[in-house]
């Protein structure tokens, strides 16, 4: 299939024809694993003190024939404290069921949360997120605001050249992708107990440029809200399905297509 190549104007400038790999299927099961596998990875462990409701005095003394024993008294035998003020005294301590007892099953911060997933069907749903890419159904189930344009979007290597953030945006532009860009510049402040914990805002997520080199457009779109910049050696399923999602808007330069084939 041959797709229209655009110039910095956002007019086309000849066609270039489509890798195989983007007449794969795509499979939404395996971007959903291969992101969690992603997202497991930066999860910190944690667990509670393995001391924690064990720092106690108190003693079991349910055995027979025992000083203090608690046999044939109306009493649970269970650790209790002996000491004390008399108001404390007898206090159950230490076993999960009683006032500042350990818990009975605590996390715990030996616990291994990252999960696996086999190299080759990262690789695949890598593959199947770049063939999303080009699918307008799936695009505009992300949000995207692609207004009929036909996807995926192919540029002229002119495109890594580009070194200032105005620039950048101004092509943004003339490639139809305003009201995208619009979309991605609110921010909203998240629900819950994030906003005291360093991610008070929430942005939406916008287009993906795929380059093949830099020559200044990395630094050039960091600046602008949403938008990305990978080269397309280093491209990720966080990349190209944001949460486990496929179909972002991607814009690829000529050269990061033919590299592609490599895949």
């Amino acid at each position: 299939m041959k797709v229209d190549v655009l110039d910095l104007k956002g007019k086309s400038a000849g066609k270039v024809e489509l890798p195989d790999l983007f007449s794969q299927p795509v499979r939404t099961d395996l971007i959903q694993r291969s992101s969690l596998a992603i997202q497991s990875k930066l999860r910190q462990p944690y667990g509670s003190d393995p001391m924690a409701g064990k720092r106690t005095s108190a003693h079991y003394h349910g055995k027979r024939r025992e000083r203090h024993t608690m046999m044939n008294v109306d009493m649970a035998r269970m650790a209790r404290i002996h000491t004390g003020s008399p108001h404390m005294r007898y206090r159950a301590r230490r076993v999960p069921q009683s006032v500042k007892g350990r818990r009975s099953h605590p996390p715990k911060p030996i616990k291994k949360w990252a999960q696996k997933i086999n190299r080759k069907e990262n690789l695949l749903a890598i593959k199947s997120a770049i063939t999303a890419t080009s699918s307008s159904e799936y695009v505009k189930k992300r949000g995207h605001l692609v207004n009929g344009m036909k996807l995926p979007l192919i540029v002229k290597d002119d495109i890594h050249s580009i070194k200032k953030t105005s620039e950048a945006k101004e092509i943004l532009i003339k490639f139809g992708l305003e009201k995208e860009l619009n979309r991605t510049k609110r921010k909203k402040v998240r629900s819950g107990k994030g906003k005291r914990r360093g991610r008070k805002y929430k942005r939406k997520v916008g287009p993906l440029i795929v380059i093949s080199e830099d020559k200044g457009i990395l630094k050039a779109a960091r600046n602008i809200p949403g938008v990305n910049v990978k080269l397309v050696g280093a491209l990720t399923i966080k990349d190209l399905a944001p949460g486990g999602k496929p179909g972002r808007l991607t814009i690829y330069s000529q050269s990061a297509i033919k590299n592609l084939e490599e895949f």
